[in-house]
């Protein structure tokens, strides 16, 4: 399994931004019968989340209401959080800071960069392709997205097709009208960044072929496609995902698949990748963990943070990967197993997390139908697994430790086991 060989803005006055927080959601008035969380003397957390956010904090633009409810309890009246969290998504087509910026005026109080989570961010650890001139794939600020992750020498799918107009045929009104001289001042591409689903996927699919079949010089041709392939590192491997209508969306896992297929049957062979990062993938978990005890630090909180709580929407993505973390921590502790990632190439700090639970949520991609949703009939036939090709089915790890109707009841939840003030 590809995870185990890798292991691989603005802030409202106190007092305030509650009232404006539940005015952006469609809320009107105070919370009847509740009051904000107090600042009573509390013990320094020994606790975390790890939360997502389309499908469990927001459905699109539109922030879920019991996400405000939760973060009147996470935060005190000073406008700080009580424990600490790390918001980890999927999201990939978006800069870090904006997506901070994002929540803070959805959820009301202020969200730094560094709590923030894209499906990329653990590619700054592949330092070894940071200065190869890569071909990037996504949508949004995939440039900037890729400096600010330390790559020097990006192309994107864009620029290689205008540099090689014969290669997208596929849009008649896009065919260039007369056919263009060759070139070969066009520097050769060492490598592939997958960020994100991209919009125009017949283009990129058949750009990303081009450069995987020719050894990055997709202006000739070779008669023998080398293999392995160039080094291709992708982020955001779900299949689906929750936004406002009312069933799941393509993610970039769906493209990912295209990709895998038609590499496969145009070649026979397998498309390999360096690194798989988001979620499930324990590497995204270890990074997360290690922003989790960053934070504690600078607030001050001695305690060593030993349970992480990760909330989701998929199980696929989010209970699956904080399932394959826990028994990765698990493994760690039992067998004193040295803790690695990115392929060996990064150590973590010595950890003292010793689970992750995984709380499963029903504002999102999980939807039961009915009380018995959560088994499966007797003699029903298997659901699809959604996960991605290097992750094997293992029913255990999609398993959730806990199934509530959403983040509001999760917080509660945790709050109650660990003898917290609601």
């Amino acid at each position: 399994m590809a995870v185990l060989r890798g292991l691989g803005a603005a802030r409202a006055a106190p007092g305030l931004w509650w009232r404006a927080a539940r005015a952006s959601a469609g809320l009107g008035g105070r919370c009847p019968g509740r009051g904000r969380a107090v600042d009573a003397a509390q013990s320094p957390p020994t606790f975390g989340f790890l939360l997502d956010i389309d499908g469990v904090l927001v459905r699109g633009h539109r922030v879920i209401p019991a996400a405000l409810e939760a973060f009147r309890r996470l935060v005190n009246s000073r406008g700080q959080l009580r424990v600490p969290v790390v918001f980890v998504t999927n999201a990939g087509n978006i800069l870090q800071h904006s997506k901070a910026q994002e929540l803070s005026a959805l959820l009301g109080f202020e969200v730094e960069p560094d709590q923030v989570i894209l499906s990329h961010s653990p590619m700054k650890l592949f330092s070894q392709y940071h200065s190869k001139r890569m071909l990037v794939s996504g949508q949004g600020p995939v440039v900037e997205n890729a400096r600010v992750l330390g790559f020097e020498n990006v192309v994107t799918v864009d620029e290689l097709r205008m540099a090689f107009p014969v290669l997208d045929m596929v849009d008649l009104q896009r065919r260039p009208k007369s056919t263009p001289l060759p070139r070969n001042d066009f520097p050769a591409i060492e490598g592939v960044l997958l960020l994100g689903e991209p919009v125009r996927w017949e283009t990129s699919l058949q750009l990303i072929i081009d450069v995987l079949l020719s050894n990055g010089n997709p202006g000739t041709g070779l008669a023998t496609a080398p293999y392995p392939h160039l080094p291709v590192l992708a982020s955001n491997m779900d299949l689906l995902w929750m936004a406002e209508a009312k069933m799941p969306r393509f993610g970039h896992g769906t493209f990912l698949l295209c990709l895998e297929t038609i590499y496969r049957k145009v070649t026979g062979k397998e498309l390999r990748y360096e690194g798989l990062m988001g979620k499930p993938s324990v590497l995204t978990y270890q990074y997360a963990e290690d922003l989790i005890r960053q934070q504690a630090e600078r607030r001050g909180w001695v305690a060593p943070i030993q349970k992480l709580y990760a909330i989701g929407d998929n199980p696929m993505s989010d209970v699956y990967g904080a399932n394959l973390f826990h028994k990765y921590l698990q493994m760690v502790k039992r067998d004193g197993a040295e803790e690695r990632g990115a392929g060996g190439l990064w150590k973590p700090r010595p950890s003292a997390t010793q689970s992750c639970a995984s709380i499963l949520v029903c504002t999102g991609v999980y939807s039961p139908k009915g009380p018995e949703a959560t088994r499966p009939a007797q003699d029903a036939e298997e659901a699809p697994f959604h996960g991605h090709r290097d992750f094997s089915f293992s029913p255990g790890l999609m398993e959730a430790s806990h199934i509530v109707n959403d983040v509001n009841e999760a917080i509660q939840l945790v709050f109650h086991k660990e003898g917290w003030a609601l």
